[in-house]
């Protein structure tokens, strides 16, 4: 019963929703215009009233835009992001927002982003190739200028590096009583 709007370079997304908008991008034409980036296609989403918004690679500045549809009311939208773990991921988020032009200052973004996001799940690749959930972790807020992110769960690798065990941190999210109280 949710309206979706999924937002890709190139469309690989296959929900099988009702309620689902695929938005693409798209590159210049022969002349040099008629390009619409992820950006625009962000701002345009925010006008199809959606529940969810999932964003298939924040790459530039449309990261900002991500954050202020999250911080807006599309609790539940996701998006990827490609960092080596999920402190990084926060990094590369910082840096994206601030391609976007507005010369916000650190502190405004880390809170932007610690008000917009709950969880962060890093996939990492084992030696055979196959992808495994590293990590998730909750941001619970910022303190003393920096991210506070505690783990909730954690995948610890044996020493061949090829395989592992998932395990429970014990640290209990803040965000599953508000998960629990709107019915998931």
């Amino acid at each position: 019963g949710e309206r979706v709007v999924t937002i890709e370079d190139s469309a690989e997304l296959q929900l099988q929703n009702r309620h689902v908008v695929r938005l693409e991008t798209r590159a210049n034409n022969t002349e040099g215009v008629g390009a619409v980036d992820q950006r625009h296609l962000v701002r345009n989403a925010l006008r199809m009233r959606p529940d969810r918004i999932l964003v298939g690679e924040v790459r530039g500045a449309e990261a900002l835009d991500m954050l202020q549809a999250m911080n807006s009311g599309h609790e539940g939208s996701l998006s990827t992001i490609h960092a080596n773990d999920t402190r990084e991921a926060l990094a590369r988020l910082e840096m994206m927002a601030a391609m976007a032009g507005f010369n916000l200052p650190v502190p405004v973004v880390r809170q932007y982003i610690a008000a917009g996001i709950r969880l962060i799940v890093h996939v990492a690749r084992l030696k055979t190739g196959e992808r495994k959930v590293a990590r998730i972790s909750e941001i619970v807020g910022v303190a003393d200028g920096d991210f506070v992110v505690e783990d909730v769960f954690r995948f610890e690798r044996d020493q061949s590096g090829s395989s592992g065990v998932f395990s429970s941190t014990g640290y209990v999210p803040r965000c599953c009583k508000r998960m629990e109280a709107s019915g998931v």
